[in-house]
């Protein structure tokens, strides 16, 4: 089966190389070069806009094309460009974190020109695509799933479908709003280990192994002590996902009070160090505040 990706940013790329490492044949555009030399040397085909893209694969039109992209506008101009082009009973994997009224509306354009579509976002972080083991969410009919679970399982360990389409996008959005409540709080608790006098490193092992511990904690909390942040995820796209969590809170009747506060947390973010800025420098606004760094050694400023 041929694919074509479109968009390689920090977890599109890692996606892709997983699906050429499996033996897929993979077409791939992105309108950043940074990524061709590396996809290219796994057997990637280059393309310089997405309809060559889909054209390109397997040497006819690709039998889905899978989007990664930063935004709703984003991935909404690049299907309006492609699907004029896809060929009757290809399929489109949107792997991008959408709100479920986007993806079921950019669904409806795409299955009206006999498009299959699974929406497939992940969750875990950039270093577990990198790795193949990101956590894949599925949403949409179980005979388009079958169709690609073989693709599916080469991008990620750990695959649920969670329904009709429109329900990765929720759970997607949940674990996201979880993962930013987190990571406030851990930085409220490292400030007070360090303001206790406890010595960091100590401190982040012993909440590692217990009840108190998270994943964020475990993966971002290591970021935040070693002073780099880099997590390859931003203030922008939190604030993204954290409004999508607070727009279903609305639909569903839900208080979302973590979710609140945490938002207005990383709206002081993005203003102190702009859109960009990777995520865990949320941390940062407290440490500035109290004039407390969080540095500890043997703490990587990547995760591997």
């Amino acid at each position: 089966m041929a694919y074509t990706f479109i968009g390689l940013g920090n977890l599109g790329g890692h996606l892709a190389a997983s699906l050429l490492r499996a033996g897929f044949a993979v077409t791939v555009h992105d309108r950043d070069s940074a990524q061709r030399a590396r996809l290219e040397a796994l057997g990637a085909v280059w393309a310089d806009t997405p309809v060559a893209a889909v054209g390109a694969s397997g040497g006819g039109r690709a039998d889905a094309v899978i989007t990664c992209l930063p935004s709703p506008a984003v991935s909404e101009a690049v299907l309006e460009e492609i699907l004029p082009v896809m060929r009757q009973g290809a399929d489109w994997i949107e792997m991008s974190t959408l709100g479920r009224a986007d993806i079921l509306r950019l669904a409806a354009k795409a299955q009206a020109m006999g498009i299959g579509v699974l929406e497939a976002p992940v969750t875990g972080g950039v270093h577990l695509a990198a790795q193949g083991k990101i956590t894949v969410l599925v949403g949409g009919e179980a005979e388009v799933f079958a169709r690609h679970q073989p693709a599916l399982a080469a991008m990620g360990d750990k695959i649920f479908h969670m329904g009709p389409l429109g329900a990765a996008s929720l759970i997607k959005v949940i674990t996201n709003m979880l993962a930013f409540i987190h990571l406030v709080a851990d930085g409220e608790a490292l400030m007070l280990a360090k303001r206790g006098g406890l010595d960091l490193k100590t401190a982040w092992e012993a909440i590692a192994a217990s009840s108190g511990s998270s994943f964020v904690h475990e993966t971002e909390g290591q970021l935040i002590l070693n002073g780099s942040y880099d997590v390859g995820f931003t203030m922008d796209l939190a604030l993204k996902d954290l409004g999508f969590a607070m727009e279903f809170g609305r639909e569903y009747g839900v208080p979302m009070d973590l979710a609140g506060l945490t938002a207005q947390s990383f709206l002081r973010g993005k203003a102190a160090y702009g859109g960009q800025a990777q995520s865990p420098m949320i941390v940062k606004l407290l440490e500035e505040a109290l004039g407390t760094d969080l540095r500890a050694e043997g703490f990587p400023a990547k995760l591997e």
